[in-house]
């Protein structure tokens, strides 16, 4: 997750080359597991019988198994209109104790592709044993009826203008732009657009725990996917199973609030990795780490002062793609040899790799074409679940204290306002509530210097959940950190996961 002006998170940890090193899925098997009676909530909604009813057809797609499942269009008419929801599954290869699903990320992470790319090369081999792993997409993402808004020239155009907000002629081109945004996503989605909120996805996914036979729901969240299953456990605490929210986001904080953490994050991670390259050697940042940070700012600056060259098709490097380029890689602290290269190459006044690492970014291939919907699902959905102030002069005074706290990249984290600003649907708000009374344990993780979801957002997210929710800390760099880090997280989610053992009160990894 990052500021809704500029970018999204990139799906699970899918960072730089291991976003490219995809991996297949799969144990030989070609049989398909009989489908199982739908297990239902005590209470379910009116009109909704006939959907938790329903029972799933699974087909093979390669290496894995598919199907879709049918949710309610709009949740407060569950009898009415359908849209469709994407799901694949993994069976498990030994005794299978239930379904474990899985969410990548966002908004807009494909679960079905993390499923068939990353997610298994992450997980333990007792947890790809006893589940049968269920990848989804989210309503309006990907292989689900998806959000649908404007062609690649017009993303083109989106992705790397910068905008001169100290203005106000600068914030209503920022505000026009985005208006017609939302124009196209109106026309092209129809009435998807009002009901692609993070409340109606966790209600399908209880429809799809359902579906799959299994009394309770098992999960595994990654960033965004954190306040999906936080929403789940609110709404659902009695059919919580195994939920393991990674990367946490606390879905009780404002607008103004994740936008200076999330900036913060990225500062101190870019000040981590600044760090790393001068104790290295040919790092193109020279002096202090200071001075380091200092001509990272002001390469930002040049390049949206005057783009830089990059010798693809007459693009260039804006401001906007060169903070993208530079974020991508402080995910994952393995990828960091790619921003010392982006940078090693702009400070010489040659874009094309930050411009690289930015269309990486932005799911946008070497022809012009974006792959998949993640950046649009991600405006969209965020605009339906939050909105920030409107307010200029409010606005001018939340960027600066952004900037105060983060001087190199803080300037990316204000007026996200400007968005939704005019969004052609109503928002749809969260819940007044995120405490999961009665819930089973959930395990909540942290990474001490993630740069998209900032430590204390585990904290605040464990106290929001209440009392059955439990901190796991991984003492470390990048973006989540279960099938990323170290033995310890491994070993401690995946004794949580099939033996239900939940980890130690202030364990740190």
């Amino acid at each position: 997750m990052t500021s809704q002006r500029h970018a999204r998170t990139l799906a699970l940890t899918a960072v730089a080359a291991l976003a490219l090193a995809a991996c297949s899925a799969g144990d030989g098997r070609t049989d398909t597991d009989a489908t199982p009676s739908p297990v239902v909530p005590t209470s379910v909604p009116d009109g909704a019988e006939k959907i938790y009813a329903q029972q799933i057809d699974w087909s093979s797609c390669g290496d894995l198994e598919c199907a879709t499942v049918t949710v309610p269009l709009d949740w407060s008419d569950p009898s009415g209109d359908t849209i469709d929801i994407a799901v694949n599954r993994h069976q498990a290869t030994g005794e299978k104790l239930g379904s474990l699903l899985i969410n990548p990320g966002g908004p807009g992470g494909s679960g079905i592709d993390a499923l068939s790319s990353i997610a298994l090369g992450g997980f333990g081999d007792d947890v790809i044993a006893a589940y049968d792993l269920i990848g989804f997409d989210p309503r309006g993402v990907g292989q689900s009826t998806a959000v649908d808004c404007v062609g690649d020239a017009e993303m083109d155009a989106l992705v790397s203008a910068d905008y001169d907000f100290s203005t106000d002629e600068g914030v209503a081109a920022a505000e026009a732009a985005y208006a017609t945004l939302g124009k196209g996503c109106l026309a092209n989605t129809g009435p998807l657009l009002e009901h692609v909120d993070t409340v109606s996805a966790a209600k399908d996914m209880d429809v799809i725990r359902a579906v799959l036979g299994d009394d309770t729901l098992t999960y595994v969240g990654y960033s965004y996917g954190t306040q999906l299953g936080a929403t789940y456990a609110a709404l659902f605490p009695q059919q919580v199973g195994r939920l393991v929210l990674d990367g946490a986001l606390d879905p009780t904080l404002s607008s103004q609030e994740l936008s200076l953490g999330q900036a913060v994050g990225f500062e101190n991670a870019l000040r981590a990795y600044v760090t790393d390259c001068q104790n290295g050697t040919d790092c193109p940042l020279t002096g202090t780490v200071d001075e380091g940070l200092t001509q990272i700012r002001a390469l930002l600056d040049q390049a949206t002062a005057t783009p830089l060259p990059t010798g693809t098709d007459g693009r260039t490097l804006t401001g906007a793609l060169a903070f993208s380029g530079i974020a991508l890689p402080l995910y994952d602290e393995s990828s960091w040899s790619y921003l010392t290269m982006g940078l090693r190459e702009a400070l010489a006044g040659d874009g094309s790799v930050l411009l690289q690492l930015a269309d990486l970014y932005y799911d946008r291939d070497a022809s012009g074409t974006y792959t998949t919907n993640s950046t649009v699902a991600f405006w969209a959905i965020g605009c339906a679940d939050d909105r920030g102030t409107t307010d200029i002069a409010q606005m001018r005074a939340d960027a600066a204290e952004i900037e105060a706290a983060a001087p190199t990249v803080g300037s990316f984290f204000g007026y996200g306002g400007v968005l939704c600003a005019n969004w052609p649907v109503a928002e749809a708000g969260g819940l007044d509530s995120y405490t999961a009374e009665g819930a089973a344990p959930i395990v909540v993780i942290g990474t001490t210097n993630d740069p998209a979801t900032p430590y204390t957002w585990a904290e605040s997210l464990t106290a929001t959940l209440g009392d059955s929710a439990t901190l796991l800390t991984y003492e470390g760099e990048g973006h989540t950190a279960y099938g990323r880090s170290n033995s310890c997280i491994l070993d401690a989610v995946d004794a949580y996961l099939v033996d239900g053992t939940v980890p130690a009160d202030g364990t740190r990894c």
